[in-house]
């Protein structure tokens, strides 16, 4: 009978505001997704500027460009993807991309919030889009965690909006 880590999620910001709303939203979609999983523990996520993940993704991942969200699992390659500690890791997610994004998707910034922090939450329980079986099997586990929580993706108007994912950097 191991004593189980509860469900630690810290938002913190830097260089931008973020509205109590919005961080609500990204605590409980967090929470959603690990639940959805089946996992406990730590995560720490980073609300910022395209220039702080611009710095983040190139001094940990060799890319000099603004990205929309970036991982950093705790225990990267460990079959349980938790540290004995029961952190699972960091996301850093870009306020402005994502907000951009939300427009050239038609779809609202709420949403495209939620979309970051559940991609950054399969991130850090080893899902990834490398290749096409692991890219469908990654993003059909965020819509059915997104439609879950009712963040669709469709347009003020009803409409779906495209298709996702032009980049595999998160």
């Amino acid at each position: 009978m191991g004593m189980e880590k509860e469900l630690e999620i810290e938002l913190e910001t830097s260089g931008v505001e973020l509205s109590e709303e919005r961080k609500d939203l990204i605590r409980r979609v967090m929470a959603a997704a690990l639940c959805a999983e089946g996992k406990n523990g730590g995560v720490t996520i980073l609300i910022t500027t395209p220039e702080e993940i611009r710095r983040l993704n190139r001094e940990f991942r060799n890319v000099d460009s603004v990205t929309d969200v970036l991982t950093f699992p705790a225990c990267e390659g460990e079959m349980d993807f938790a540290s004995p500690d029961g952190y699972l890791g960091d996301v850093a997610i870009c306020l402005e991309r994502a907000l951009e994004q939300a427009e050239a998707y038609g779809h609202s910034p709420e949403r495209e919030l939620g979309f970051l922090t559940v991609h950054g939450a399969l991130h850090l329980l080893g899902y990834d889009h490398m290749n096409e079986p692991d890219e469908k099997k990654m993003f059909s586990r965020q819509d059915e965690i997104l439609n879950g929580l009712h963040l669709l993706r469709t347009d003020p108007a009803g409409a779906p909006g495209p298709e996702r994912r032009e980049n595999g950097n998160g």
